[in-house]
């Protein structure tokens, strides 16, 4: 933790259990103002399922996520206030267009959002010119950069992506490293679960790794380059499994 920072993110012991089998395994991590995290691991490692306790879509059997300081099992409210999200794939009303479906977004919030602000967004995500186009009618790209412009409509502190880069060509994969960084300059943090380890080198500053639901790595990614002596995070990803079964 790098001083006179503020902790935007903190997960304590954070568990999960279904029957006897344990999806996430007493989890420690936390995020400073600005942070852009990857949160990597291969496909069922339960990154999902800790995004899902942090929003709130599911229970922890223990443990506690504290955003801003505000609990995430006693004071949700003011925890998801100041948090956006994309969780597995968007989901949008598909015979609605861009605008509409953001403002649908904006009424169910407690917020007021202007249509400024809606407008704001989409040209964030370059959609400004397929605001009145129907969903139905998006490429998967679109759809994730709607979602996007959707996380981002309450000007959270926190935004929270589930394999963001899931259906992106290069162009739009530039296009998330841009806004990503660009916000995070603002002040914005973000965790950005991914199996993609190649392109979450070049959007953060920092990673979580896990492995079948235990962190087996956590730190800045030139630290960890450096410490491992290697050029990407693939490598340091595979040097900590080889470690781990070793």
């Amino acid at each position: 933790m790098q001083p006179n920072k503020e902790t935007v993110l903190e997960v304590s012991e954070l568990t999960k259990k279904v029957d006897r089998m344990i999806l996430v395994d007493h989890l420690n991590f936390s995020l400073e103002k600005g942070d852009i995290c990857g949160f990597l691991g291969e496909n069922g490692a339960g990154k999902t399922t800790t995004l899902r306790m942090m929003t709130h879509l599911i229970f922890p059997t223990s443990g506690d996520v504290l955003i801003h300081g505000h609990s995430i099992r006693t004071d949700t409210r003011a925890a998801l206030s100041q948090v956006g999200s994309i969780i597995e794939n968007p989901t949008f009303y598909l015979s609605m267009t861009a605008l509409q479906n953001l403002r649908l977004s904006a009424r169910l919030s407690d917020q007021h959002v202007p249509e400024s602000r809606m407008m704001e967004v989409l040209q964030m995500v370059n959609l400004e010119n397929a605001k009145n186009q129907k969903v139905k009618t998006f490429s998967l790209g679109m759809k994730q950069r709607l979602g996007f412009a959707n996380a981002l409509l309450c000007n959270p502190s926190l935004i929270i992506l589930d394999e963001p880069t899931n259906g992106l060509d290069p162009i739009g994969l530039t296009e998330l490293k841009d806004m990503v960084q660009g916000l995070s300059a603002q002040g914005i943090t973000f965790l950005i679960s991914s199996h993609m380890l190649r392109e979450i080198q070049d959007i953060c500053n920092r990673v979580e790794i896990i492995h079948k639901g235990q962190q087996i790595e956590s730190g800045y990614v030139t630290d960890l380059l450096n410490q491992y002596k290697v050029s990407n995070m693939e490598d340091v990803y595979f040097a900590c499994m080889g470690r781990r079964l070793a």
